[in-house]
């Protein structure tokens, strides 16, 4: 009988804790703003040490067996919230935090440096040998998703007439931004799952697109957008010291020169996973700079970032961005290098105005599957993005298998929401006019009309003038494209048009022929430029007053093929004929004994263009191919022009040219842009065939042309000029306390040019002679020994839309009706 008492006493002693009621508690921290999940929050019962933190999608478990009643969630930036809970159960709890503007302490430290500082010493140490750069190649597969949603919809624009016409939209918005969130209307959600490939020394990528999936307001085939919303344009390295994101050159917080840029605080030491970190908190030491506030965790044991979570404020010299935030996690390969597994960016596009709601971008990428130091064939890499032929075939099955984790609840809601959205009359209407006004065309059905700038102008030679036209589009033909602009000049009374036919021969690699006949006015320095003639440069010089115009008729033939990866060829054979609408004649050929005047210009040309522009990424829009303009290479083109005797032409030259354009990163010093251009002409032509330098005689800031040169001031059969363009990115005015909160930034310009002119060729030109009797000037020409010289400086970024250049002309200043000293303004918009 006396074992009984200590069996009792034994049991429940033993079995305490499993009696006892367990509480578990499982949920989700998002951001109250935006609804966007926050990874590695910390979340804790209050009133004890069990806690955990927040995965990379803000999901959490925590369970207790003690008495407990409220759970606490809290991170840097944000504040701090507690909620209650009920004691004994399961029960799902999700957070929505609010954003606290908090800046870091300053911490005095007496004899003994900063600890952080000796961290950050070792991890600048082992960058080279951390950073998946030092990988031979590496590869895997990416899972991609990218939602934009217009938010901060404010009363003001909620009343707006075309807004209430989706008032029933609007009333199931709430569902989607969360509980306390702020309502947000989704306009686009995609998801993209492909295979990503790189080799290093030499950089070489190419992303293989499996399968995506689009959905968005305003798409039409979606195979431009599929492009687009792969991991190509996701790429985040925070080992590199400049990192370009929105076409700006943000300081990494990993960057060679971190003590000079950033301050760095010691937080915390924690166990990720299966690595002990070390937690630094850091911020900008000036907060206009571009540059990050936020935290990483680094690994005791090689100094890796195992994880980092950055943002950029309004207070940063950016227009337009009220907030990005950059959050990553990076696993250890095989070989020793870090590689990023999972990337979270959002970009909170603020509203111009309270009538006006603002966006919301937010991009995903999960990369799996990873495959180190096995390079493929540098052909492998040829192209940097490539389409399976079924790449939006897909149902909702494939996906389920797919992805790499889960649609959320309000995920799922936005497909739904998106597609309610295309079927409102007036979203669809709006979304048709936002294309027209920045693309010029209006779709109808299988062509679209345009370019609309061409269907109402008036200068001196044809009055009044009106116009039509349009061309096919990708549902009429992928392989045709069919086009034609009409136009009638009240003044002049003359018909002018332009037919052209396209053919798509090939699309990998793209290989693309077209004829094109056209028949209109020109000015003598558009005659034999390669200007687009549906560009607001070309448009704004067709009004008021036409210098020296032609009346011009082209046959044109062309042929793009790019030969091999990063070789592009243009072949033209065109053949022109201008006829002078002012007082113009030339001899035929000095060289007889008796040369003929003549009026009007006939050449048939051939021209070959050979372009180098190393790992240029190319987007395929419909029936186009569009440049993704510059990167780390420059691009480099060879032009050879021959003019024939062919039809009823009788001039024979030929023209040797070449151009350099390269774009300088220069960190925090801001970007520069460099062109290097030259041609030499062989053989005897009348000077509107020769190069017309182009001035600017407007009141605008034009940046390809002379802005204190005068039209035909210059005329030259041989030149080579330099241009040098340079935007500080506030990065002097950052440091000027009172305009420091304009977010004005400096730019600086020169451009110089060298050349001449053979006398054969100004003999060429019979003379006009005054009404006195004396011979007036038709252009002029540069000395050998003297380049006309500009330079310019100026601001930019004037409420965000102008910028004023000042310039000055160091040469040629005897020259009549020129100016040393000018003042051009532009109007531009850049983030």
């Amino acid at each position: 009988m006396r074992f009984l008492p200590y069996y009792i006493i034994f049991f429940f002693a033993f079995s305490g804790e499993v009696l006892a009621q367990k509480t578990i508690v499982y949920g989700k921290v998002k951001d109250a703003d935006n609804g966007d999940p926050i990874p590695f929050a910390n979340v804790i019962f209050k009133g004890t040490s069990t806690g955990t933190t927040t995965k990379f999608d803000g999901t959490y478990t925590i369970e207790t067996t003690q008495p407990v009643d409220s759970v606490i969630a809290s991170y840097i930036g944000y504040k701090t919230k507690t909620l209650p809970i009920k004691n004994g159960i399961r029960q799902n709890l999700d957070f929505q935090l609010d954003v606290e503007v908090v800046n870091l302490q300053e911490v005095v430290f007496v004899a003994e440096e900063n600890p952080a500082f000796a961290i950050m010493r070792n991890v600048i140490d082992h960058k080279e040998e951390n950073d998946k750069r030092s990988l031979d190649a590496y590869e895997y597969e990416s899972y991609t998703k990218i939602e934009v949603d217009v938010d901060n919809l404010t009363d003001k624009f909620k009343q707006n007439k075309q807004v209430k016409k989706i008032v029933s939209v609007l009333d199931s918005i709430q569902i989607i931004a969360g509980d306390n969130g702020r309502p947000i209307l989704p306009v686009f959600f995609s998801e993209a799952l492909s295979r990503y490939y790189v080799r290093n020394n030499p950089d070489m990528r190419h992303e293989y697109i499996l399968k995506t999936k689009v959905n968005g307001l305003g798409l039409t085939d979606g195979t431009f957008t599929s492009q687009l919303v792969g991991s190509t344009y996701q790429e985040y390295n925070f080992y590199k010291n400049y990192m370009t994101i929105l076409e700006k050159e943000f300081v990494s917080p990993l960057t060679n020169g971190w003590k000079g840029i950033y301050n760095y605080y010691l937080m915390d030491s924690v166990m990720i996973g299966d690595d002990f970190c070390y937690r630094l908190d850091f911020e900008p030491k000036r907060k206009n700079d571009l540059a990050f506030k936020g935290t990483i965790w680094v690994t005791k044991k090689e100094y890796a970032l195992k994880q980092i979570d950055v943002s950029v404020g309004k207070a940063a010299n950016l227009n337009f961005i009220e907030k990005l935030t950059i959050r990553q996690e990076l696993v250890r390969t095989e070989a020793g290098p870090w590689l990023p597994s999972k990337t979270r960016v959002l970009v909170d596009v603020s509203q111009p105005t309270e009538e006006i709601a603002g966006l919301l971008a937010k991009f995903y990428v999960s990369n799996d599957h990873i495959v180190v130091n096995q390079p493929r064939d540098e052909s492998y890499y040829r192209l940097p993005v490539e389409m399976d032929e079924e790449v939006r075939m897909s149902n909702d099955m494939y996906w389920q298998d797919h992805r790499h984790e889960k649609l959320s609840a309000s995920e799922i809601n936005v497909y739904h929401m998106v597609d309610t959205l295309k079927t409102i009359p007036v979203i669809k209407t709006y979304t048709d006019l936002v294309k027209f006004a920045y693309s010029g065309y209006y779709k109808l059905g299988k062509v679209d009309l345009g370019p609309y700038p061409l269907f109402l102008s008036y200068n001196n030679v044809e009055g009044l003038r009106l116009g039509f036209g349009g061309e096919t589009n990708f549902q009429f033909s992928d392989k045709w494209v069919l086009k034609g602009l009409v136009g009638y000049g009240f003044g002049d009374e003359k018909w002018k048009y332009k037919v052209g036919i396209d053919y798509i021969i090939s699309r990998k690699p793209w290989i693309k022929t077209g004829i094109e006949v056209r028949e209109d006015v020109d000015p003598v320095y558009f005659a034999y430029r390669d200007i687009n003639d549906e560009g607001v440069f070309y448009t704004f010089n067709r009004l008021g007053t036409l210098r020296r115009p032609f009346q011009h008729s082209k046959l044109q033939f062309t042929l793009n093929n790019q030969l091999v990866r990063d070789i592009n060829t243009r072949l033209t054979f065109r053949y022109d004929r201008l006829d002078p609408v002012f007082d113009f004649s030339y001899y035929d050929d000095l060289n007889k004994p008796d040369p003929q005047i003549k009026q009007n210009i006939t050449t048939t040309e051939a021209r070959l263009q050979v372009e180098w522009a190393k790992d240029r990424k190319y987007l395929v829009d419909d029936n186009d191919r569009i440049s993704g303009g510059f990167n780390r290479f420059p691009i480099i083109r060879l032009n050879f022009t021959a003019g024939m005797p062919l039809f009823d032409s009788d001039l024979i030259y030929q023209k040797l040219g070449f151009e350099f354009l390269k774009k300088l990163k220069m960190g925090e010093l801001g970007t520069s842009y460099l062109t290097l251009e030259g041609e030499y002409v062989f053989g005897n032509i009348p000077y509107p065939v020769l190069q017309n330098h182009l001035g600017n005689e407007t009141p605008f800031y034009i940046p390809y042309t002379y802005n204190l040169m005068n039209n035909f001031e210059f005329v030259t059969d041989r030149y080579v000029s330099f241009d040098y363009r340079h935007h500080f990115e506030g990065k002097i005015l950052n440091h000027v306390p009172l305009l420091r909160a304009l977010k004005l930034r400096l730019v600086g310009e020169a451009k110089i040019l060298y050349g001449g002119i053979r006398q054969e060729n100004i003999d060429l030109i019979v003379p006009i002679y005054d009404s006195q009797g004396n011979p007036e000037k038709q252009f002029g020409v540069l000395r050998d020994d003297l380049p006309y010289v500009e330079l310019g400086y100026g601001v930019e970024n004037i409420l965000k839309v102008i910028r004023v250049d000042f310039f000055h002309r160091l040469t040629y200043l005897d020259n009549p009706n020129v100016h040393d000293f000018g003042v051009k303004i532009g109007f531009q918009l850049i983030l």
